[in-house]
């Protein structure tokens, strides 16, 4: 089993030679909008430098950020939905792996009263605060067997319909998402109906598909939302049920994070974990886009690194970390259950 050791602070000479290595070794297997998000990212790393400015800092206004465009990540709104999902039904005919991630507006209720365990309480902290808010963008990203991404488009950013004047969220969560890029009276005007984005998912052939293979991060939250979008319903009552209709729309279900309890010394979240298997971000963080790509070539390098390209889905499949209970498909039908863990990452 590889072990690894911690990582060094990152410089900006680092970052140049981790660019260009990747260019190097990669150049012939990269799409055009790969290479061209990586060349952008080193021209800019270095016009930073030569400027004297952090090229690890926040930069407001983009500069030279190469966009979502060129990074094969493709924006969805209203006004290109169903263009976006006819495409989505072609491509999961041969990519059958998703990775996703979503951006939601934060934690801005705790849940009162007696509970029987923590692990009740984790999932009473979820359920509020899905009920009680919108979600704000999803990104999917596809993938075959063997994690190559299609030609053109990887991955496709949903960007909902959310008004800050109108709807709940917690300001330190709006505050990264703005520095990130997302740009909220874009979304006022031109987002996602909620009930146009579920009915067009539902006939998309990638929900209640059991070869299907869904890819997340520590996704409790992520996988809330989405069922409150399927439903158009508030989350059940119990954990259990929600672990049923879990099943139904997504039967086959990887968490990222509940898989690295079996990855010696792998820790964090999914940029410390990305950084530590030394791959390389394409795209803006704290942006669903990026998030679920990164999520996506972060699955692949652990299951070669440390699952042998082999992971066990009696052991692994339909457990969401940080949740108490998570309900998993035994060899007779019926239902195994295990207690997870209960804390947070990001």
């Amino acid at each position: 089993m590889t072990t690894f050791i911690g990582i060094p602070r990152r410089t900006p000479t680092h970052d140049i030679m981790l660019l260009h290595t990747l260019l190097l070794q990669n150049v012939h297997s990269l799409s055009n909008q790969e290479t061209t998000c990586l060349f952008r990212n080193l021209e800019r790393t270095m016009s930073l430098i030569e400027g004297g400015a952090n090229p690890l800092g926040q930069q407001k206004g983009g500069g030279n950020m190469p966009s979502n465009e060129e990074c094969g990540i493709r924006d969805v709104w209203n006004h290109n939905l169903e263009e976006e999902f006819r495409t989505i039904r072609q491509i999961v005919q041969q990519y059958q792996y998703i990775a996703m991630d979503t951006e939601f507006p934060g934690v801005v209720a705790r849940p009162i009263g007696e509970f029987r365990t923590s692990a009740d309480y984790q999932y009473q902290l979820l359920r509020c605060n899905v009920d009680l808010l919108r979600i704000i963008q999803l990104g999917l990203t596809f993938l075959d067997e063997s994690g190559n991404t299609p030609a053109g488009y990887t991955t496709w950013q949903f960007n909902f319909k959310f008004n800050l004047a109108e709807d709940m969220y917690a300001q330190d969560s709006i505050d990264m998402l703005q520095n990130s890029g997302i740009q909220f009276k874009k979304h006022e005007e031109e987002g996602i109906d909620p009930l146009d984005f579920a009915e067009l998912l539902m006939t998309s052939g990638i929900v209640l598909v059991d070869d299907i293979k869904w890819l997340s991060f520590h996704s409790g939250y992520d996988f809330g939302y989405l069922l409150k979008l399927l439903t158009d319903q508030n989350l059940p009552q119990e954990e259990s049920e929600f672990f049923e209709l879990l099943r139904i729309y997504f039967p086959t279900i990887y968490d990222v994070k509940y898989l690295m309890k079996s990855c010696k010394n792998l820790k964090g979240g999914l940029q410390e974990v990305a950084e530590q298997l030394e791959l390389q971000r394409v795209g803006p963080q704290h942006q669903a886009g990026s998030d679920s790509l990164l999520t996506g070539m972060v699955f692949f390098k652990m299951r070669e690194m440390f699952f042998e390209d082999n992971i066990d889905d009696a052991k692994y499949c339909g457990h969401l970390y940080g949740l108490g209970t998570s309900f998993v498909v035994n060899g007779s039908g019926g239902y195994l259950d295990s207690n997870g863990d209960n804390s947070s990452s990001s």
